[in-house]
């Protein structure tokens, strides 16, 4: 469904995401109106491997370092968007967050799709986060599938952290302390 340009909403390692292929401009397009998402506002992705998370965005020294410490798990890594990234996923950025997360769901639906797939919440913009099936189905009755893996585990947000430039900075506190992940680059 996926690389027909669907959306799919899927379950995470803190609530249901909503995933299409980030290459495809139109499937993004389509995201951003199903959530009445601004476009100018970036979508994260999810990957399935480093790998994936290498084809996305050019992981830096430290972004690697990050990586091979917390991944899989709550910590978001923002490097520089490769050109097969549809812009408009960018926000009018050059840059993309991409992560793995602690959950196989997610993680099987990224490797089935073959690329990294879009990690928004699952809600309309400005809405609470839809933790369960019935709750995404509720507010996104437009979406055009539901992978049902339970209740999602919810919890606080992904930690992001800017890895593109030399200098490591915080965007958004979240699951994983700043202070450890510093520490985790020494």
């Amino acid at each position: 469904m996926i690389r027909e340009g669907l959306v799919v909403a899927y379950p995470t390692d803190t609530l249901y995401g909503l995933a299409v292929d980030p290459r495809n401009a139109d499937a993004v397009r389509r995201l951003y109106e199903l959530k009445g998402r601004a476009e100018g506002s970036a979508l994260t992705l999810i990957a399935a491997d480093v790998a994936h998370a290498r084809a996305a965005g050019d992981m830096t020294p430290q972004a690697e370092r990050l990586a091979a410490r917390w991944w899989p798990g709550p910590l978001t890594l923002v490097v520089r968007a490769r050109p097969i990234l549809s812009r408009s996923m960018l926000g009018g950025g050059v840059t993309v967050g991409v992560r793995i997360p602690d959950h196989a769901v997610a993680v099987a639906l990224a490797r089935d799709a073959g690329f990294c797939v879009t990690a928004t919440s699952a809600n309309r913009s400005g809405a609470t986060a839809a933790s369960t099936p019935d709750a995404v189905g509720a507010a996104l009755p437009d979406v055009d599938a539901i992978l049902d893996g339970g209740p999602a585990r919810g919890g606080p947000p992904s930690t992001i952290v800017d890895a593109s430039a030399r200098a490591v900075t915080l965007v958004r506190q979240g699951a994983v302390p700043w202070e450890r992940v510093l520490k985790s680059l020494q």
